[in-house]
Order: structure tokens, then C-alpha cells, then sequence
């Protein structure tokens, strides 16, 4: 218990005060926000910080902090010491730069940015990889979101798509997603995700009072238990991609320009992008404890380990059981409100690349009727192979994570040239290109090479992109 709350600690003061110190160095001011000098009542929409920070948090929660941290605690208590360190140093000072960047240049989307401080070529190649992510996380999301519907309220055993309450469900999901896509920010998103966001809350801390209440059997960090997974596998670079919301996201990138479209006062930033990675990292914490109680007490069976079905074995044993279908409910919610505003970012990704005006409905159904084909394409495939779910969210981890990159380093050429303290941006982006770089060339769904001749790679590449990033620097100071 001692290295869970060492880790809260971490978390709470990380936020207090290194939160402050990046946004000390980056220094909003009182200049007007996108959201009221690009008006269309579409997407660029002023809200309060209250309604954005609720929505923020419900659009970059999706399935990450829950299953992330399933998986995560896996390797042991080290987890409750790298998912705070991660956000703090990492996670944190991505989402918001990714959000104020965006707002200093008019709610560009994170292509927007990478073309502006990375150039042409970045661009292309990042809007490729950001479209392939999105569409493969709103995929992900309806998959998982009717999967545990279904199987907490009707008690489906059988998750095949011939099976009609699987298949409706999927349908409903999906529908809810293209009018949230559609709609404009403030009449289905604005209205109802802060009002989710506290259901969020709500869930996580029942289980968090039943901690309390009925008691969490939590190990601390010695030296022997550094790394226990019993597939051993490597923490380095595994456990940085397999917890990922909580600790640090690409897709919070593509989230936090959303929401850059509708910041009041640049000052609202801090509390809305920092702050809401600090929660989700909260709620991760939670849920790897809880996690680690339920499997060190043999309470989930074999095959389920790692697997969305922990979550309602722990809504069962730390929630009263007329209040556990809330907490099943509270994580159905995830999948569901990131994964509309995932379709959501790529309709204006995808629109601001060819210049199409979002104001009328016809353009944005131009967008989004392709878009639903394929989602419809890859959730068929993934459901009639039963590996080929495994392979997708393999796939959205790894682009996920790559897609972080680009993020940190526009923020690293910004703080550069405009002399600040680019150190703070441009150590997590080295980083997480060598975490990045050392699984996709170690993993069966890259390059397969022993690690030790992966990590060789991914540290030349790591040094390739150092000085990529000084002759950018140098070169965007000239002009």
C-alpha cells in the first residue's frame, strides 16, 4: 500500500507544481482564443474551463486507463511509480503542449502542427498514421463497448456479430458516434459528456471507497518484485506501451485540438489538458490497484487474465451489487465518448488537409460516409477472425504511441525558437522514439529481431531524430 500512495503523492504535487512551471515557460496571455475569432457554431464554439476539462477528460479516457492499467499491473508495483512519473514528466507536458499549440495557431489539428514545425514531408507521412489511428480506435471502441454492454445487462456469452444483440448493439454504438461526428461540439458533446465525466468519477471512486470498505491487498516495490510478469516480458519497452492513457498518449493529441476549438482563455489550459491527464492517471492508479488485489487473490480465472472481463470481477468485489452495474456502466462510457470524438478528429483532420469548410452538413457527410464504411469494414474482419481483434489493437498501440512523437517534437521547436526551455518537451520525444522504435523492430507485428539488437536500432534512430531536430531548430530560427 505504501508504493500506491507514494505514487498518489508523486501524482498530486507533480501537478501542483511542475504543472505550473510548464505553464509558466510557455505563457498564455489574454489574446483571443480560435474559439471566438473562428466562430462557425460547428466546431469552434467558446465553453467554460468546467464543461472543457469534463469533456477533455471523456474524450482521452477511452479504454487506455482500464485496460492499460489491467495489463500494466501485470509487471508488478513498479506500475504505481512510472504510471505518476509518466504523466508528470511525459503524458502531461504532451496533452498540453498538443492543446496550446493548437491554440496559438488558429485550432490547427496535430497534422496542422506537424506540418507547420516538422515540414511537408512529416506531414504526409503523420497523416497517413493519424487517419489509420483514429479509424482503428473508433473500431477498437465500438468492439469493446458492446462487448461488455451486452455482457453485463443481457449476459451474452456468445460475442459473435450473427449473434442479433451483439450485432445491434454495435449498430446503436456506431450510430451514436457518426451524429456526435456530425453534430455541432455544444448540442450532443457539450451537453452530456459533463454530466458523464462525473458518472466517470462517480464509478471509479466507488471502487476507490471500497478499498476502504472492504480492504485491497496491494504489494510494495522491492528490488525482487522490480518486474514480475509472468510472461516476462520486458519493461523496457513494454510496459510503455502497453500503458499508455495514464501515462502518456499520441491519440490525447488529437483530442486536445479538438477541444482547442472551444478554450475560452488561453489560461483555462493548464486545468483543462494538463490537469485532466493528471486525473486520467488517477483513475488508472485506481484501477491497477484494484486489479492487483483480484489477481493476487486468484479471484480471475486463467483465460481472463489481462482481458476487459476483469472489469466487472472487480465491480463485483469492491462494489455493493446494486451499485456494481454502475461501475460497468461508468467504463462503458470510455470507449463510447472517445470514441466519437476519435471519428470526430478525423473529420476535421481530414478536412482541414483538403480545405473543406465544416459549417455545412453536406461536407461533413461527404467526410464521415467513407469513414463509417471503414469502420464498418475492419469491425466485420476483426469480429470473424478471432486473432484479428488482437492484431488491431496491437497496431492502435503502436501508432498510438508513434503518434506522440511528432507532438513533443513540434512543442521542442517551439520552445526553441522562441527561447524557452525545450528540454522539458524533447527528452520525453527521445524517449518515446527509442520505446517506440525498440518494440516495432522487436515484436512479431514489426521487424521480430531479439531485443537487444531492436534497442541497438531504435537508440541510432533516437540519435537520427536528436539531430533531425537541431538542424530543424537552427534552420527555423533563420527564418
Amino acid at each position: 500500500m505504501i508504493t500506491f500512495l507514494i505514487g498518489i503523492i508523486i501524482l498530486f504535487l507533480g501537478y501542483i507544481f511542475y504543472s505550473r512551471y510548464i505553464d509558466k515557460i510557455f505563457e498564455p496571455d489574454e489574446r483571443l482564443t480560435p474559439a471566438h475569432k473562428n466562430n462557425d457554431n460547428v466546431d469552434f464554439i467558446p465553453m467554460s474551463k468546467s464543461r472543457n476539462a469534463l469533456i477533455h477528460l471523456l474524450n482521452i479516457a477511452g479504454m487506455g486507463p482500464i485496460i492499460g492499467a489491467i495489463q500494466g499491473i501485470l509487471f508488478g508495483p513498479i506500475a504505481f511509480i512510472l504510471i505518476p512519473v509518466g504523466c508528470i514528466f511525459a503524458g502531461g507536458v504532451h496533452d498540453y503542449f498538443a492543446g496550446m499549440l493548437s491554440v496559438r495557431n488558429r485550432g490547427a489539428q496535430i497534422t496542422g502542427l506537424i506540418h507547420k514545425y516538422l515540414g511537408k514531408n512529416a506531414f504526409k507521412i503523420f497523416m497517413v498514421i493519424v487517419s489509420i489511428m483514429l479509424l482503428l480506435l473508433a473500431t477498437v471502441f465500438v468492439y469493446t463497448a458492446g462487448d461488455l454492454f451486452v455482457e453485463r445487462f443481457f449476459g451474452v456469452s456468445d460475442f459473435g456479430i450473427t449473434n442479433p444483440v451483439v450485432l445491434y448493439s454495435y449498430i446503436i454504438i456506431l450510430l451514436y458516434f457518426v451524429l456526435a461526428t456530425l453534430f455541432p461540439i455544444n448540442k450532443i458533446i457539450g451537453k452530456f459528456y459533463p454530466i458523464l465525466g462525473l458518472f466517470l468519477i462517480l464509478g471509479t471512486g466507488l471502487i476507490l471507497i471500497g478499498f476502504f470498505i472492504n480492504g485491497v491487498n496491494l504489494q510494495n516495490l522491492t528490488f525482487a518484485n522490480f518486474n514480475i510478469h509472468p510472461k516476462n516480458l520486458p519493461l523496457i519497452p513494454m510496459f510503455f506501451m502497453t500503458v499508455s492513457c495514464g501515462l502518456l498518449s499520441g491519440f490525447h493529441s488529437t483530442q486536445a485540438t479538438i477541444i482547442s476549438r472551444a478554450v475560452d482563455k488561453e489560461k483555462d489550459g493548464r486545468q483543462i489538458f494538463y490537469g485532466m491527464m493528471c486525473l486520467e492517471s488517477l483513475i488508472a492508479m485506481i484501477w491497477a490497484a484494484a486489479s492487483m488485489d483480484v489477481y493476487s487473490l486468484n479471484q480471475v480465472p486463467q483465460n481472463l487474465i489481462g482481458t476487459v472481463n476483469v472489469v466487472n470481477i472487480i465491480a463485483n468485489k469492491f462494489v455493493p451489487l446494486n451499485l456494481a452495474f454502475l461501475v460497468t456502466l461508468a467504463v462503458i462510457i470510455l470507449p463510447i465518448t472517445s470514441g466519437d470524438t476519435a471519428l470526430r478528429g478525423l473529420r476535421i483532420t481530414i478536412a482541414d488537409a483538403l480545405n473543406l469548410e465544416q459549417k455545412r452538413m453536406i461536407n461533413r457527410l461527404a467526410i464521415v460516409i467513407p469513414i463509417v464504411i471503414c469502420v464498418l469494414l475492419v469491425l466485420v474482419w476483426a469480429k470473424i477472425n478471432a486473432d484479428s481483434f488482437s492484431m488491431v489493437w496491437q497496431y492502435f498501440t503502436f501508432f498510438n504511441q508513434l503518434i506522440a512523437i511528432p507532438t513533443l517534437c513540434c512543442a521542442t521547436i517551439y520552445m526553441a525558437i522562441n527561447k524557452k526551455n525545450f528540454w522539458v518537451t524533447l527528452i520525453p520525444a527521445l524517449f518515446y522514439v527509442f520505446i517506440t522504435m525498440a518494440f516495432i523492430f522487436s515484436e512479431r507485428i514489426g521487424f521480430n529481431l531479439p531485443l537487444k539488437y531492436a534497442e541497438i536500432v531504435a537508440f541510432i534512430i533516437s540519435i537520427a531524430v536528436l539531430i533531425y531536430l537541431l538542424v530543424n531548430i537552427k534552420k527555423q530560427r533563420v527564418k
